[in-house]
């Protein structure tokens, strides 16, 4: 017979092991995964964010002649650029009204690239003259993306070794969490409204199931895009000589290493005529972007690469000419099966070939995946707060997760409004004007942290969704106010760019209120139930 003191505990099953994983490895990079989900929602709308943050610059449309305007701007580029070993041009798109280029700098060309301060040039171009256009600096929606994957104002490196850790920790909550609900189904058509941690939990379920197929994929193939940098080692092992390493370069991207120079005096062929080329053997030339190497040199070469516009696909494919006498060197249209898979991965997660109805899909199932992390976050709260000796007092840990909550959900809300306020405040003229609108996002973050800190929890829940509920609200008024391009006037002449922005902005407002008005109502609504029983029980009665 088994005594008491040989008796052992009962061994815990998978489900029991696999939720406290789940919780863990969601709680420990939740709010670093809430950032990047809700900056990568937004940047599915990078280029019509940095459109309305460059109000000076005409609404998108188709250019009519892109081969001409490549030309034209290629003029440009010879005479302000001249004796830059390098540079590459971005043509319209119908999401992208202008010509965006960068050249590397005569006095820099032999200098190694590094982050900070590369000495790059860049500058954007009329379609119609080709001439420079004079815009404020921003880094527009440019900036939600890079935060997405690399942490923005981190080293580079470290920033998307961080954001590939964080990947890591989703993808094992994605799959403990699928393992851990086994009634994964039917908890998707359950919700019960009002029922606190419980509701909680029904909200999570819901939204996980809902967008599980997206989010793995989402999550998978953002570490299948830097998959060269998280596991180096078999390029290292397999490919020994230069001639292997730009074998597996032209099988992962369209850069063009520059010869050596001829140092014999040539203009560039005629531009117009390459990308009529391309555009024939793609049917289409929206979003070609033209590299040139050793411009005004014999030995100048030219790369038009297609676009990612039109295919679910981001493989390289691209045209090589000689830049002297546009003569066609190579053809590349076709890549290894790996590198195919990863171009399709890649493809997927940056869906940049969707068409309008398809981007919003994207938008709203990542919407849904920032909200499925948020309120994990928020639920892990709920869950252990009932559980403390004394719920208004709780120890360290608890304040610090409860803190980083309000700061990581309701904080960046501010820190992102801020951002595009400081837009439209900031001096257009200003100089680094870019960084300094940076500079706002991250004072604000840091300050919603601050106010976090130093109110009650539930008050600064409250207090900072309104405000930026409020900071939301007002943004289309401010944007009437100091441009040219109000919402009745976008609505009038069709801008669907500014004025889908501008309503999207009261959109997102009344989100926050109704969040701040809930956050607002449930503690007394709690409290009358739990007063509900003791006003009915008998005098010195527990």
């Amino acid at each position: 017979m088994s005594t008491a003191k040989g008796m052992r505990p009962p061994s815990r099953g998978v489900r029991q092991k696999m939720t406290g994983l789940h919780t863990w490895t969601g709680l420990l990079a939740g709010w670093l995964l809430y950032a990047m989900f809700l900056t990568g929602t937004v940047s599915y709308f990078k280029e019509e964010i940095s459109q309305w943050m460059r109000p000076e610059l005409r609404p998108a449309q188709i250019a009519p002649d892109l081969p001409a305007i490549a030309q034209r701007t290629a003029d440009t580029l010879a005479l302000i650029a001249a004796g830059s070993p390098g540079w590459s041009m971005l043509l319209p798109t119908s999401r992208n009204p202008v010509v965006s280029a960068f050249w590397r700098d005569r006095d820099h060309a032999d200098q190694p690239r590094r982050h900070g301060g590369r000495p790059f040039q860049t500058a954007l171009f009329d379609p119609d003259t080709g001439k420079t256009l004079s815009a404020r600096d921003t880094l527009g929606g440019e900036f939600f993306y890079r935060f997405h994957f690399q942490f923005y104002g981190l080293p580079v490196l470290w920033g998307r070794w961080l954001a590939g850790l964080c990947a890591m920790f989703m993808l094992v909550a994605i799959i403990s969490g699928v393992i851990v609900h086994k009634k994964i189904f039917i908890d998707f058509f359950t919700f019960r409204w009002g029922k606190g941690q419980r509701s909680w939990l029904d909200a999570h379920n819901a939204l996980s199931v809902f967008g599980l197929p997206f989010h793995f994929m989402i999550t998978y193939s953002g570490l299948i895009l830097l998959m060269a940098l998280y596991m180096p080692w078999g390029a290292r092992t397999g490919l020994r000589t230069p001639m292997q390493q730009a074998a597996l370069d032209t099988q992962l991207s369209a850069y063009i290493r520059p010869g050596q120079p001829a140092h014999v005096a040539a203009p560039l062929a005629p531009m117009d005529a390459m990308v009529r080329l391309a555009r024939q053997r793609w049917g289409s030339a929206e979003g070609l972007r033209i590299t040139v190497t050793r411009p005004g040199d014999a030995a100048a070469r030219v790369a038009v690469a297609r676009g990612d516009t039109r295919r679910v696909s981001t493989s390289p494919q691209y045209l090589l000419f000689d830049g002297a006498t546009g003569e066609l060197l190579q053809v590349h249209d076709h890549v290894g099966a790996a590198a195919e898979t990863r171009g399709v991965m890649a493809a997927l997660h940056l869906g940049r070939f969707s068409d309008m109805p398809l981007r919003w899909l994207y938008f709203l199932i990542s919407l849904g995946g920032t909200a499925m992390v948020g309120t994990g976050l928020v639920m892990w709260t709920v869950k252990r707060r009932a559980s403390l000796p004394d719920p208004h007092l709780p120890h360290f840990g608890f304040r610090l997760v409860e803190r980083l909550n309000i700061s990581s959900i309701a904080g960046l809300s501010i820190a992102m409004t801020s951002y595009l306020w400081s837009n439209r405040l900031l001096p257009a003229a200003m100089a680094q004007r870019a960084d300094a609108e940076d500079k706002v996002f991250f004072a604000a973050w840091g300050l919603s942290l601050l106010y976090a800190i130093c109110r009650p929890a539930r008050r600064a829940w409250i207090e900072l969704l309104w405000t930026a509920s409020a900071l939301l609200a007002l943004l289309p008024l401010l944007n009437a106010i100091t441009t040219n391009r109000p919402l009745w006037h976008s609505l009038i002449i069709g801008d669907r760019v500014f004025a889908g922005f501008d309503l999207s902005l009261w959109a997102f407002a009344a989100l926050h209120a109704m969040l701040a008005a809930r956050a607002g109502r449930h503690p007394l609504r709690a409290a009358s139930r739990a007063a509900a029983p003791a006003r009915s029980s008998p005098v010195g009665q527990p």
